[in-house]
């Protein structure tokens, strides 16, 4: 589905509002329909500024399977660690890691498009921007194109812990907590 409440006329794609009756709530940051993941939805227009404008700096992690073997292109985590340029314009500086194969996600629906002959590797990539397909645009300019993509974690960036994922079964959703409510209120003061 798409992470936004408006449906997209022609689009093959559902869209929030087939799945939360909630007026007035809105996504802070955007999936693609091709991604998975962590996505917060509030009724507060601050709060979804402040969480998506770069210049607050929120970390937002993603795991990202990528065709080759990023293990073996040291050049290419390098660079996605400086920044690439995509569309014309440099990225930030992004903090990329080599991840073990997450044997705990559930397969995707609809499956990625695997070949073969052709390995894969996973990536843990942060980044303090949200460009639309930032991740997959990265990747493929550097020589691995992203399979499959999932956000796992926003940093609110106030000493606590990232929200994540952690504990949601995927297509599930829950309210957040008070320690969290709180947290996302003080990110106004």
């Amino acid at each position: 589905m798409l992470s936004q409440f408006t449906p997209e006329p022609g689009s093959r794609w559902g869209c929030l509002a087939d799945h939360l009756q909630h007026p007035g709530v809105y996504a802070a940051g955007r999936l693609d329909a091709d991604s998975e993941g962590l996505l917060l939805l509030t009724d507060n227009g601050r709060l979804q500024q402040r969480l998506t404008d770069p210049r607050w700096g929120h970390w937002r992690r993603y795991w990202a399977q990528v065709e080759g073997l990023a293990t073996h292109q040291p050049q290419a985590i390098e660079q996605l660690r400086r920044g690439v340029l995509v569309q014309g314009r440099r990225t930030r500086p992004a903090r990329v890691a080599c991840l073990a194969d997450p044997t705990d996600l559930p397969p995707r629906q609809p499956p990625i498009r695997l070949r073969l002959q052709v390995p894969t590797s996973w990536l843990a990539i942060e980044l303090q921007e949200g460009r639309n397909r930032q991740v997959r645009r990265m990747t493929a300019a550097v020589g691995l194109p992203t399979l499959r993509l999932l956000r796992v974690a926003i940093d609110l960036m106030d000493g606590g812990p990232p929200l994540s994922l952690d504990g949601l079964e995927p297509g599930r959703w829950r309210p957040v907590t008070s320690t969290e409510q709180r947290r996302l209120l003080a990110l106004l003061r």
